[in-house]
């Protein structure tokens, strides 16, 4: 077991060298007091992410776990496996995400979701297959990887922590202001999905507040990930570093004023939406 290391268990980091989980567990692996989990759903593409961190000859250590987290019983066994590999956890970061139809949806369809006009109806059926797998892996997952590995979070050798990788999208608040971020952008399934994600993280500051955790709600921004075909440079994306570095800095203990709030990057510093 790894007494005298800060275990992290990052959820949904699958592809070497993409998107926020990656590029957080790559900031932790610069200190070697961190171990760091990548929780993968695919064994084949964690591996890759592993073999790509470990080339990189950082100084903490990485390893895969196989955790899909739309499945109670991935989920399950997961938890069993950090027990008795490490018998505690340290923080857990609720990464793992979906936010575009899947590929191969049609580009009709796709455009409706996404900036069409409300007067214009979506099909009802790929609406409500889409928004039941966003829901899943967005709030549902976070929920139950929370009750799961909450046992060994309180073994925490220090303050143990939940961060959830949340999106403005998901504030209602910034939902009802016309002129507000990504205003023009529909995207309903994924909204609602972050909102429900956004009540899971307020639950747990209920839940677990009281025995010492520190919990967030963070969202890095429009970075360069593969969340959606709209994640690019070219479109503006932010450097994936820039939005990583919040949550290091959370693992870190360095934003406990934060624990209970919505943060969000704001350049040097954070801003906070409301829920």
């Amino acid at each position: 077991m790894a007494t005298d290391k800060t275990i992290v268990l990052i959820t949904g980091v699958y592809t070497g060298n993409s998107g926020i989980g990656f590029e957080v567990a790559a900031q932790l692996l610069a200190d070697k007091t961190k171990r760091v989990i990548l929780g993968s759903r695919s064994l084949e593409k964690g591996e890759a992410a592993v073999k790509d961190l470990q080339s990189r000859n950082l100084p903490g250590s990485v390893e895969l776990l196989q955790l899909d987290v739309t499945d109670p019983r991935s989920i399950e066994a997961a938890a069993k496996t950090v027990e008795s590999k490490h018998g505690r956890l340290d923080a857990l970061i609720n990464n793992a995400a979906i936010a575009s139809p899947p590929e191969g949806t049609s580009t009709a369809i796709l455009n409706n979701y996404m900036t069409a006009s409300p007067e214009n109806p979506t099909p009802l059926q790929p609406l409500a297959d889409y928004t039941a797998q966003c829901f899943q892996a967005n709030a549902t997952g976070p929920l139950l990887t929370g009750e799961a590995f909450s046992p060994l979070l309180r073994k925490s050798s220090t303050t143990p922590r939940i961060i959830s990788v949340s999106s403005g999208a998901g504030s209602i608040t910034s939902r009802l202001n016309p002129n507000g971020p990504g205003a023009g952008i529909r995207a309903p399934w994924y909204r609602a999905s972050k909102a429900a994600m956004n009540m899971v993280t307020a639950c747990q500051v209920a839940d677990y507040g009281g025995a010492g955790f520190k919990v967030f709600a963070y969202c890095p921004g429009y970075t360069v990930s593969n969340l959606s075909g709209m994640n690019r440079a070219e479109n503006g994306a932010k450097p994936t570093s820039q939005g990583a570095r919040p949550i290091v800095r959370m693992v870190m203990g360095e934003c406990d004023e934060w624990h209970g709030r919505f943060a969000h990057e704001d350049g040097d510093g954070l801003g906070e939406y409301g829920w």
